[in-house]
């Protein structure tokens, strides 16, 4: 089994109410990053920061095999860099918003977002120290339906690193307004939601996935949240 391991590479120039159910909207569609191509020699895809994440620095992301500045681990997890798209192998990835830093706020999330057909990944950890959170091949946005593409999947630290991917079973991948930000769903559950304030959320086990419950309940508190996309 590979080596695993997680590099953080600074850049040069460096010093709405819970809906009960869903609709399938109609053209909310996006199309995934359109980045470099993998080469004709297929490499691992790795996780490219221009600066250190807070929560995947955290304990138990590293008793996982999730080691951010020592040798790479023999762990039996995969890293969360090999779960991407390989087109984005090493690409950089910039945090585009934090709780820390732009406070809690929905709106502000959906603001600091990048280009339409960038992708976002999401980072989250709640009050009990539990870390897991989404891959979306479109910006997170304000949208009146789901949208996004099979390329999303969502995923949780317990400690090691689990990824639950599309089923096929619906397209309700994305789907976020001021009051709300959801991440698959089917009859009335949602694999992920976040509230306006992103104060609170709930994961529960949904078609879209076929998930397991992200965080240790299915309701939680957000301790810190980071949204990483592409320059």
């Amino acid at each position: 089994m590979r080596g695993l391991r997680v590099r953080y590479q600074l850049l040069p120039d460096q010093d709405e109410d819970l809906p009960m159910g869903c609709e399938d909207p109609a053209g909310e569609g996006q199309r995934g990053w359109q980045g470099a191509p993998a080469g004709a020699e297929e490499e691992p895809c790795r996780l490219v920061l221009s600066m250190p994440s807070s929560i995947l620095r955290d304990r138990e992301i590293e008793e996982g095999g999730m080691l951010s500045r020592s040798a790479p681990s023999e762990a039996a997890v995969p890293q969360l860099g090999q779960q991407l798209p390989p087109r984005l192998t090493q690409q950089p990835w910039h945090l585009l918003y934090s709780t820390g830093r732009d406070g809690f706020s929905l709106r502000t999330l959906y603001r600091s977002g990048g280009r339409p057909d960038s992708p976002a990944l999401l980072l989250i950890r709640d009050t009990e120290a539990q870390a897991f959170g989404a891959f979306s091949a479109s910006a997170i946005r304000s949208s009146s339906g789901f949208y996004g593409t099979g390329e999303t999947f969502l995923f949780s630290f317990c400690p090691g690193l689990k990824v639950f991917r599309w089923t096929g079973r619906n397209d309700f991948f994305v789907k976020g307004d001021v009051n709300l930000l959801m991440v698959g769903g089917g009859s009335g559950r949602f694999g992920l939601w976040l509230d306006g304030d992103l104060h609170h959320g709930g994961s529960q086990t949904c078609e879209t996935f076929d998930n397991e419950t992200l965080s240790h309940r299915e309701e939680f508190c957000i301790q810190d949240l980071e949204m990483w996309g592409l320059a």
